[in-house]
């Protein structure tokens, strides 16, 4: 392969899956029992300054390495080996037909050259990988392939996060395809094993919102929508003339007005929701759909309080709030209560610690 950093995984031992979103760091820690039961042995999370990561890059990199030792501090864990990952703006994917029954050697001979077509850089420039998704459903003989791509500088900024913190990077994923597999398992747990059941996942962050709409482990449509949490913090600015440090601490510990829920709260879980309304009917306007099964709400400001009733009467689905952990056993060292407060919030570092049992 071109590139030291794997865009996809390898079978490891013990692995942290951490997630560095715009406004915080995420970390879990999973392992299986003797009956094979998934284990959440640690998360951890701190929050990081405004600023400090802005669309997927780090802008204060000693200050964010920083922030990843304390959370490996923080978590207990003694694993070193991390899964790590970058936003899907920062890589180019695409699923490509190769004839069946290559070798690995054949394949990526293959996949280098199919790559020199997608990518607008050289290749001496990016990291490469590429992963066989198995047969095709369309060419007979032929597997289907999918190859991403991502920056050298890219990938080096995330090994070179973990290096900082004292952890050896050994995968370089990409957010949306973790979060795609902590979801799945979720989907998988749904009435029939969640075949043919349509999910419109949305990771509400602090500038953007992500959305995908999966099926049977395929992603139908993906949108990101200019909007999320940082606008709740400019809000309570405004209302209140906090500084925009002092409103993203209270927002966080709930030290907020009397007044707060309606003033201000209210409000903004309207816009929210009309948001994730618009982006839904952007998705059946442009496709042959028209109805979802779920909407599934994930990131920090998924779990305020009447987001998902909000949703649900404002686009009359069924909207839940995600719990990468439902089903697995919980560590005698995390605090159950608080664990349920924030499980929405860990949904991409679960897919990156999920890594761990992916071939």
């Amino acid at each position: 392969m071109i590139s030291l950093g794997s865009l996809f995984s390898r079978q490891q031992p013990a692995l942290l899956g951490i997630d560095i979103s715009s406004s915080s760091v995420m970390l879990v820690e999973l392992s299986h029992d003797k009956t094979g039961n998934l284990v959440l042995d640690r998360c951890a999370i701190e929050p990081l300054e405004a600023g400090w990561v802005v669309d997927g890059n780090i802008e204060k990199f000693d200050e964010v390495a920083e922030v990843v030792r304390r959370v490996v501090k923080k978590s207990g864990t003694r694993t070193h080996n991390v899964a790590m990952a970058l936003p899907p703006s920062a890589v180019i994917s695409k699923k490509i037909m190769l004839p069946g029954g290559l070798s690995e050697a054949e394949l990526e001979i293959q996949v280098e050259s199919e790559a020199n077509k997608y990518i607008p850089f050289s290749l001496d420039e990016v990291s490469l990988d590429f992963c066989v998704l198995g047969p095709s459903a369309t060419s007979s003989g032929d597997v289907e392939v999918l190859i991403a791509a991502s920056r050298k500088e890219k990938v080096q900024d995330r090994q070179g996060l973990a290096e900082a913190a004292g952890l050896k990077p050994v995968v370089v994923d990409v957010e949306s395809y973790a979060s795609r597999l902590a979801t799945t398992r979720l989907i998988e747990n749904m009435p029939n094993r969640g075949v043919d059941t349509m999910v419109a996942l949305f990771d509400v962050g602090s500038l953007t919102t992500s959305m995908q709409v999966i099926r049977n482990d395929e992603v139908l449509y993906e949108r990101d929508q200019p909007f999320g949490g940082a606008q709740l913090t400019q809000l309570i600015v405004r209302q209140y003339g906090f500084s925009a440090e002092e409103a993203e601490v209270k927002k966080r510990s709930g030290d907020l007005p009397e007044d707060y829920e309606l003033g201000v709260l209210k409000p903004f879980i309207e816009s929210l929701t009309q948001e994730i309304a618009r982006a839904l009917q952007f998705f059946f306007t442009s496709t042959p759909n028209n109805r979802v099964d779920y909407v599934m709400l994930a990131g920090g400001s998924s779990s305020l309080t009447g987001l998902t009733e909000s949703v649900t009467q404002q686009t009359s689905f069924a909207c839940l709030l995600v719990n990468p952990f439902e089903g697995m056993q919980i560590g005698s060292g995390i605090k159950e209560s608080k664990l349920r407060r924030e499980a929405s919030f860990y949904l991409t570092a679960c897919g990156l610690a999920l890594r761990r049992f992916t071939q």
